[in-house]
Parts: structure tokens; sequence; C-alpha cells
């Protein structure tokens, strides 16, 4: 496995020391484990990008690895969608519409990472827990690479994702109760070796979403928009497209940063109003969008340390506003906006209420997962509605 010539290797958060280039899991001082690059000006507003490579991996020179494991994930539209700007109150409002991914979320990128880093690495298994759509993901692109994989998933994920970790050949033990409760198994029913696809335990797979920014960026002219909504629950979103527009200012591709917006839903909100030293974990975590509802988000310091830096905040919004923001974009722009996506969509609406945003603002919100991903939910709204 061929490593970008930028790419320096992994260090540790807390003690800033170098780590085992593939290494994952804590570390002893208790930081998280972070690829590092080289900063030197990059050439990409100049031209000088693999126009061939139709992914995320075109990216490759700020990225870890030079072979991947890649279904074509990334290189997804980004939607101007007159009509819910008009409707948030806002000029500009355009969709990052992630579900183009190959399983149908924002998720593939990081597993495309993190999946390549094991196959790197020797692996034979691979594992971890999600809600959901990360579980899909992970057993998707570990048998592209011909790796065993078994997820941990919750009950209560969405029966599609339960059928295709299956389908694309991956194990599975759905385990009784919420997202804690399947990483809490993943944790101690595993008795072998296996290497770990697990936000934040593999630093790989966070590093990846930093692709979100570059795209964004290249599709503005290397110029960037006022702010990013971006829908949050274990923090590794938010953490990455931040990382991303760091990479590119450092490098010379763009000259200021948008500020960063991370929103979740109110039934499970420990980022809102925390600081990087003190995050709290949610003790009755109740929304019924089973990808936001990570109480104890493993990447909370980092996602609200990204929101601050930056000018922005971390919201919540209830379940019923980002169902509706879901559902109103399905039907005045036909995009497929899966719940946790609508999040961004509704939290743009929130920030213009709360005057974070304004009138002239140009925004971009990232829809994360496919309306197909969550298609029971979505219509369960509108049966509430009488419709």
């Amino acid at each position: 496995m061929t490593h970008s010539s930028r790419y320096q290797g992994l260090y540790c958060t807390a003690s800033g020391n170098k780590l085992s280039t593939l290494s994952t899991g804590p570390t002893e001082s208790g930081g998280r484990r972070e690829p590092e690059y080289e900063t030197t000006q990059l050439g990409w507003k100049d031209g000088e990008l693999a126009d061939h490579v139709n992914s995320m991996w075109r990216y490759a020179e700020a990225l870890p690895f030079c072979t991947p494991v890649t279904a074509g994930e990334g290189r997804t539209p980004l939607i101007k969608t007159e009509t819910l700007a008009a409707d948030c109150g806002v000029n500009d409002l355009i969709i990052k519409d992630e579900s183009r991914n190959p399983t149908g979320s924002v998720f593939d990128r990081g597993l495309s990472a993190a999946v390549t880093a094991a196959k790197a690495s020797g692996a034979e298994l691979v594992a971890s827990a999600g809600a959901g759509n990360s579980a899909q993901s992970a057993a998707a692109y570990a048998s592209k690479a011909g790796l065993r994989s078994y997820e941990f998933v919750p009950s209560r994920a969405p029966f599609s994702n339960k059928a295709m970790i299956n389908v694309h050949g991956g194990e599975m033990k759905v385990i009784g109760g919420r997202y804690s409760d399947a990483k809490a198994a993943a944790q101690s029913e595993l008795q072998t070796d296996w290497y770990t696809l697990q936000e934040r335990d593999n630093p790989f797979r966070h590093d990846a979403y930093k692709t979100i920014a570059f795209e964004i960026a290249e599709a503005h002219n290397w110029t960037v928009p006022d702010a990013v909504v971006v829908p949050t629950a274990s923090g590794e979103l938010l953490a990455g497209i931040a990382k991303g527009f760091d990479c590119l200012l450092e490098t010379g591709q763009i000259v200021t940063q948008p500020r960063l917006f991370g929103v979740q839903a109110s039934g499970c909100a420990p980022l809102v109003g925390a600081s990087a030293e003190s995050i709290s974990t949610c003790q009755t975590p109740d929304t019924i969008i089973g990808e936001l509802e990570i109480p104890a988000p493993p990447l909370g310091h980092a996602a609200v340390t990204a929101a601050t830096e930056s000018g922005g905040s971390i919201i919540s919004v209830d379940d019923d506003v980002i169902l509706e923001a879901a559902v109103q974009a399905a039907q005045s722009v036909a995009l497929q906006v899966g719940a946790a996506g609508g999040a961004a969509i509704a939290g743009c609406e929130a920030l213009r209420e709360m005057g974070e945003l304004s009138a002239s603002a140009q925004v971009v919100a990232i829809n994360t997962e496919s309306g197909m991903q969550t298609a029971d939910i979505l219509r369960s709204h509108l049966m509430g509605k009488g419709i």
C-alpha cells in the first residue's frame, strides 16, 4: 500500500507524540489519533488535480493513501434550491447531496479510507458498531476489499440498513436497545483479533470527510460560502469538514473559511451549549432519528472546537421540524433527503431566526443520507399530519 507523499503519519492530539502509521484505538494519554500532512502549497486552484479520478480520491495528495479501496464515493453534487432558500430566509441555500454516494450516505467517504487502512495493515476481520448507515457502508467496503466484517447495530436501525449489511456480505448482530448498547456489545463480545472501523478509534475515517470541504471550495472556484450547516451526532463529520477547510487555508487554496454550524436533534443534544473542555452525556436520549442519537459523541470535543473556532455554533431542532424539512426538500426540489439530512435544512431556518445567518447569506447544507434509508420515518411523519 503506497502512502501519499504528503502523509507524515499519525500523532496523538493530547501528547503530540508520533504514533504507528496505521494504528487505531485510544492513545495512552487519552487523546485521539490524527493523520498529519505537510502544509506546503498545493496547486489545486491552478489546475493540478486528477480530473480523471471521479471520486474523492482525486484529492489523494492530501489523503493518506494512493491506492484506495474505492467504489466511487465523493464528488457529490451541490444543488441550488431557490424554494428552500426562500423558506429559510437566505439568499442562497445549496444542498451538498451525500445521498449520491454508493451506499446512500456520507459514511462511504470515511469507510473507504478506514477499510483502505485495514487492508494495508494486513487485517482479515474488521468490525464496528453503527446506528445503521455506517454499518451498511462498512460491510460494503470490507466486502470490496475482500475482508470479513462484523457489524453491531441496534434493533431500532432501519430494516433497509440491516438487510443490506447481509446483502453486502457482512456479518451482523442486532442488539436490543440503542446505538450505545450496540457499541458496548462490539467492545465486549468480539473474541478474536479485529481491526476497528469505529469513529474516533479509526483516525482515517473522520479524516476523509475533509474532502467535502475540498469539493465545496473547488465548486466555488476556490472561495467558500458564508456558512456550512452539518447534521451532528458523533461529531466526526463536523470535525472532518473543519479539518478540510483548515487544510485549504494552510496550503494556500482559500483565503478565508466559512462559519460552521452543527445541528442536533433536541432529544439528544449533548453538544449544544458545551465547551471543548466540558462535554456531558445525554442521559435520556429521545429522538426518532436514530442517526442523530449519539448520547456521548466520540468526537464531541473536535466538533465543538471546529464550530467555535469558525465563529459558528451547535444548535438543536425538534424532530418534527427536522422531518418536515426533509419532506419539503423531497416535494419542492425532488431531493432524496433523509431524516438526518433534514437537520441541516431545518437548522438553516433556525439559524436565520436566531440572527446567526443574514438574509444575504450563501449557505451550504449537508444532506448526509438518502431518503430511502429512512422512508418509514418520513412516511410516519406524514401520517401524523393526516396525509
